[in-house]
């Protein structure tokens, strides 16, 4: 009899009314991780920006998708995704080619830079703090892939650093009940007693 574990799927949720483009977690990230400079690991979008009552903003980086584009058109297969659903990359791996970055829909995949005939180098993208290939919390894994805070417990630096608290991570159930319990509740304020005089 065989016994299947239910592993935890790891997501990341934005939630469009608690974002106020602040870009506070594109710089905990950067500054986290030491990402080159060039590379956004993580980036605030804003749409209908500048229409009163339509703009929102959003924070984005990989998705980490079940079925991730980038892993399917990767020639040197250096995309794996982990039992816990986290997307991660080997820089081993990357021949730099660029399929990643023209098959991901949230442009995920980054380069360090431009040359004559366009991007170049090694691809870097989210880690969701998880790291790399390397040997758990290493000096070569953090040099190559910034803090591993998923082994240490912690929720990703971005999610950690966030004010409003509009950028979730965790089980995508878990996630889905606090998005669920923010809709319902939204407008009905805290069921307290005023005080003061």
């Amino acid at each position: 009899m065989s016994k299947t574990v239910d592993f935890s799927k790891m997501k990341f949720y934005c939630d469009e009314n608690l974002c106020i483009d602040c870009n506070g977690c594109v710089v905990a990230c950067k500054e986290a991780h030491e990402v080159p400079v060039g590379v956004n690991r993580r980036k605030v979008i804003t749409v209908n920006e500048g229409v009163v009552g339509k703009e929102i903003s959003l924070s984005m980086a990989c998705m980490h998708c079940s079925d991730a584009p980038c892993q399917q058109v990767c020639p040197t297969d250096c995309f794996y995704i982990r039992t816990d659903g986290i997307v991660l990359h080997d820089k081993d791996k990357c021949i730099g080619c660029g399929y990643c970055l023209f098959a991901c829909p949230f442009g995920a995949p980054q380069f360090p830079r431009d040359g004559a005939f366009g991007t170049k180098g090694k691809m870097d993208k989210c880690t969701m703090c998880a790291g790399g290939p390397e040997e758990t919390n290493s000096p070569e894994e953090f040099h190559k892939y910034g803090q591993n805070r998923i082994s240490e417990g912690k929720v990703p630096m971005c999610a950690a650093m966030c004010s409003t608290k509009a950028l979730l991570v965790g089980d995508a159930d878990e996630v889905a009940l606090i998005k669920t319990y923010r809709a319902t509740t939204q407008g009905k304020g805290i069921a307290t007693d005023s005080y003061g005089w």
